[in-house]
């Protein structure tokens, strides 16, 4: 099967719109059109339906769907080994959610970089569920996680303690205080939430929940209030007086871990990236 062809259906997917793929796609709307036709005819399935103006995906559109990311993934993937600069002798794929990229990799990856000096990088930010299906389609080489699954086929290795403190914007406040009004309640997952629960069991039900601590730190910074943060990731605001320490509160620690398919040929580079990452203790 042609890869542009399930490109081109990805792309249709995405715009709902044969016209607007096929200028994303720098091609013709008729060469969007026949694509589509002859994908449908190698697979014996009708893809998409028309209603009222919009495109909608079939049942067996659908079922395709589950799969052609990953094709699509992977055949970059595989091309961008084979096709590696001469400067490169390897690649490594790795991903993380968006938190663990602020607090973990951010700080770490020029260092990561300097130290594999021959190997090309790829980064990506996925939320925990993604992660997981690009590590088992082999898309990623390893994906950092505070809570990893279970599942056969992939190792985890806890790399990383990481304390999450509460932080306020206005100084000076008790923890009841800091948690009374304004508080963001961020999901750290559910060992935070199990924590969270047990030590503040006869707090009022924030008024605000989001699921990343970096837009929480975005809400802090731009209309104030309190939350859970790790200290790596506020330290600067901390430092220049924007955000403030709530003394008496508890400390929540929250592990990283590194989760991997035991079998993969890159594991004595994943070892150096580990031994970086554990670094920062």
């Amino acid at each position: 099967m042609d890869i542009a062809l399930l490109r081109t259906f990805l792309e249709v997917v995405k715009r709902r719109h044969f016209g607007e793929a096929a200028e994303t796609l720098c091609i013709t709307q008729s060469a969007v059109s026949a694509r589509i036709k002859l994908l449908e005819s190698q697979l014996g399935q009708q893809l998409f339906v028309r209603q009222r103006k919009d495109i909608q995906l079939t049942p067996a559109g659908n079922r395709l769907l589950r799969h052609a990311d990953t094709i699509v993934r992977g055949w970059e993937r595989a091309r961008q080994d084979i096709a590696l600069e001469p400067a490169f002798s390897s690649s490594l794929a790795l991903g993380s959610p968006l938190d663990l990229w602020q607090i973990l990799l951010r700080e770490r990856l020029p260092h990561i970089h300097r130290m594999l000096p021959a190997t090309a990088l790829q980064i990506e930010t996925h939320p925990s569920e993604t992660l997981v299906g690009r590590l088992t389609s082999h898309l990623l080489d390893f994906a950092l996680m505070f809570e990893p699954p279970m599942m056969p086929g992939l190792e985890m290795e806890q790399i990383l303690e990481i304390p999450l403190v509460l932080v306020a914007s206005r100084e000076g406040l008790s923890v009841g205080e800091a948690m009374a009004s304004d508080y963001i309640l961020v999901d750290w997952g559910s060992a935070f939430a199990l924590r969270h629960a047990e030590l503040f069991a006869e707090m009022p039900v924030p008024s605000l929940k989001v699921n990343a601590g970096v837009l929480a730190l975005d809400l802090l910074n731009g209309m104030g209030g309190s939350a859970y943060l790790s200290q790596r990731m506020v330290q600067p605001q901390l430092d220049q007086g924007s955000l403030f320490l709530v003394k008496e509160a508890p400390v929540i620690s929250r592990f990283a871990f590194v989760v991997y398919s035991p079998g993969n040929q890159r594991l004595d580079i994943l070892q150096q990236v580990l031994q970086a990452l554990r670094g920062m203790d």
